[in-house]
């Protein structure tokens, strides 16, 4: 089943391998894809995956992580049409097919280079600080919805196939999610938490056809206690019942692709991405992350099939990665399955597989090398299998 096509309103996905937003840190300074971005993003073309969606891409320079994250804007647009160009091309000629390609928007929030929040988070902020003059006010968060409509518009005009209007991982939307002690549009009730995140939604729409994928990487659930968490009880378990909300005016805006992800990857990174081994020690047996994965697609396929949903969290499999693939497919858990680190490490993956040649030997070990790298500044890579990578990770003294 995972190599079979999959229908999605005018879009034919020609497989159900889907290669995850991994973000680089390698752009230039004006957001533009650099040497390191576009050797990844071929990479992506050559290994046969059906979607590749792209990293975290800002609306505005203020809601960039750090300086060479990628922005899309007008000045660096050919750059853009280039690559994509350049990927179909090579796509086209080792596959005779091309990848769906998405982009994806995100406001960085708490994450900024300086932080813009929504509320005063306590435990958030005991990684890293912050003050009430950081909290976003109503009229800044009014100006969004306009920004993510002209990132849509250019996202067209570069060759995009969609977009995802990013909420996940604590950056802005996500964390306006839990803002129940807001005061104001955006915050309190769950209408006025989810206010932004629909408003930007509406405002893609508007400026896209049907044909144009509209789509979103969710936090299904924080794994933050309530009242600092989205979707969890006080006591930090699963809460399905304002997600289930959510969900559904998603549907109702027309996002057909909801690409699954839990967690805070600052605050609880075991939940996104199960560990196998690294100098991270989660709370948490791997087996437990994995299992709620698979609860939480499973969910939402019963509770909303008209969404075609991206299961994640399947980097951490290694003898058994495209076993387990296939089984989550063929039980109808998910529709898709994304790889994120994955691809970091073993580009060739599914190439291997179809020519009956995969080497669990050149898998992901789940180490989250790649994070430590983005956190420290550096270009993110694979810091195990890639020298490039590896000398970087060398350099940073780990």
């Amino acid at each position: 089943m995972i190599r079979e096509s999959i229908q999605i309103g005018a879009k034919k996905i020609p497989n159900r391998v889907v290669l995850q937003p991994m973000e680089g840190c390698d752009c230039q300074l004006d957001g533009g894809p650099g040497e390191l971005t576009v050797g990844k993003y071929l990479r992506a073309a050559e290994s046969g995956g059906g979607m590749v969606w792209f990293e975290a891409n800002a609306v505005c320079p203020e809601g960039r992580t750090n300086p060479r994250q990628m922005m899309l804007a007008r000045e660096n647009l050919p750059a853009f049409r280039d690559l994509l160009s350049d990927m179909r091309e090579t796509a086209m000629r080792e596959w005779g097919y091309a990848p769906v390609m998405i982009l994806q928007l995100t406001h960085s929030g708490r994450q900024s280079i300086t932080p813009i929040i929504a509320y005063r988070h306590p435990l958030y902020e005991e990684k890293r600080p912050a003050t009430d003059a950081h909290i976003a006010t109503d009229e800044y968060l009014d100006t969004l919805p306009a920004k993510y409509a002209a990132s849509a518009e250019l996202a067209i005009e570069a060759g995009f196939d969609g977009v995802d209007v990013k909420s996940c991982h604590g950056y802005l939307f996500q964390e306006l999610l839990s803002a129940y002690s807001r005061e104001g549009r955006y915050g309190g009730s769950f209408e006025n938490r989810a206010r932004l995140y629909l408003d930007c939604i509406r405002a893609v729409r508007q400026v896209t056809s049907e044909d144009f994928l509209l789509t979103t990487r969710l936090s299904v659930s924080d794994m933050v206690p309530k009242p600092y968490g989205f979707g969890t009880t006080e006591a930090n378990e699963l809460d399905f019942t304002e997600p289930d909300m959510l969900l559904a005016l998603l549907v109702e805006h027309g996002v057909r692709v909801l690409n699954v992800t839990l967690g805070n990857p600052y605050y609880n990174p075991h939940v996104n991405r199960p560990f196998r081994k690294g100098s991270y020690i989660p709370p948490e047996a791997p087996e437990a992350g994995l299992a709620r994965f698979v609860t939480v697609e499973r969910h939402i396929k019963d509770k909303f099939p008209a969404l075609t949903v991206v299961g994640s969290g399947l980097s951490f499999y290694r003898t058994d990665l495209m076993e387990q693939s296939e089984r989550l497919l063929q039980e109808g858990v998910c529709d898709l399955v994304g790889f994120g680190r994955m691809w970091l490490a073993y580009p060739r993956f599914y190439r291997d597989f179809l020519a009956g040649q995969f080497d669990p030997r050149k898998c992901c070990l789940a180490c989250s090398k790649c994070t430590e790298l983005m956190r420290a500044g550096q270009g993110s890579g694979c810091a195990v299998f890639n020298e490039y990578y590896r000398n970087l990770y060398r350099e940073i003294g780990k």
